[in-house]
């Protein structure tokens, strides 16, 4: 069973069995290993994407010309790992003929959603941009976790088809793993133009952990990392992407709590924006009118 629809945000205006795109929340922090609130950042996504204009100048598209719908949070049990697994597994399985946007939620929300879509779509490529490897086998001697969730996606798609984007923390072991397998990018315009022959013609995944920012820009969530990429290399990498089959995607690690001013929550509004235009085809005025001039501003173009 689908979740009820959430309030009108974002321009989600068209029912779920018309919407190419489902976008729900994943509200669950229950293997966090250091500072937990996850589970609060599909809410506060949600509530600040009423003052986010639905018109992105960084792909000139507009939120109103794609049919995408929001089915809110799932419903998840507090604490029990196994079956949030399951259920949020149960509900990509529940809609075969939708992409689908995660909310997070911690990390290993993303597992089942990639699992499903590895299933649906031989060849998958997953594109992660994070500040973590999550390649360990296990964290603490649990397998299932949000240090573990790459690893896992690994054994379904293969490590070759995983990319890594802005990882700048890890263990040896996940390092080493890494670079035998090639799995890192350097979070650069031209590596992201290279990758990029690769990923054409194919399904891809795009999995956002938004630690991947600088916690300098971006402090809420629950393990922020120094040295991460500035919101207009995010808008740029993600702009070099654009164009791809996006079959899924998610956005995790919001943890609102950390930042009293919230412009952590915007910033992920804004991101899960251009993702939600990235992934859905257009129906609008956006795909007959002819495109005006990109911006300027160099910081909207990049």
């Amino acid at each position: 069973m689908l979740p009820r629809p959430s309030l009108n945000r974002f321009m989600a205006s068209v029912d779920a069995t018309e919407a190419d795109t489902l976008m729900v929340g994943l509200p669950f922090d229950g293997t966090c290993s250091f500072r937990p609130g996850a589970r609060f950042g599909p809410a506060a996504l949600r509530d600040v994407s009423f003052g986010i204009e639905t018109y992105s100048p960084y792909l000139d598209r507009d939120l109103e010309d794609i049919r995408f719908s929001d089915l809110g949070d799932l419903e998840l049990p507090i604490g029990n790992r196994e079956k949030v697994l399951a259920e949020i597994e149960a509900f990509a399985r529940s809609v075969p003929d939708r992409k689908i946007l995660g909310l997070g939620g911690e990390h290993l929300v993303s597992y089942p959603l990639m699992k499903v879509m590895a299933e649906r779509h031989p060849d998958l490529h997953v594109v992660q941009f994070d500040a973590h490897c999550d390649l360990r086998e296990d964290y603490m001697g649990e397998v299932y976790s949000h240090a573990t969730v790459m690893r896992l996606i690994s054994t379904h798609v293969g490590p070759s088809n995983i990319h890594q984007l802005g990882i700048r923390s890890g263990t040896r072991e996940e390092f080493q793993f890494a670079r035998k397998h090639e799995t890192l990018v350097p979070a650069r315009k031209e590596d992201v133009e290279a990758l990029r022959p690769r990923l054409e013609g194919k399904p891809v995944y795009l999995t956002i952990d938004l630690d991947v920012l600088d916690p300098s820009i971006f402090p809420g969530t629950g393990t922020p990392e120094p040295g991460g990429i500035t919101f207009d290399t995010m808008m740029a990498l993600l702009k070099r992407l654009d164009g791809l089959n996006l079959v899924g995607a998610d956005i995790v690690e919001l943890a609102p709590h950390y930042d009293a001013t919230g412009v952590s929550s915007v910033v992920a509004a804004k991101i899960a924006r251009e993702v939600l235009l990235m992934m859905s085809p257009l129906h609008g005025a956006s795909d007959t009118v002819e495109r005006q001039a990109e911006p300027k501003n160099t910081t909207v173009s990049a």
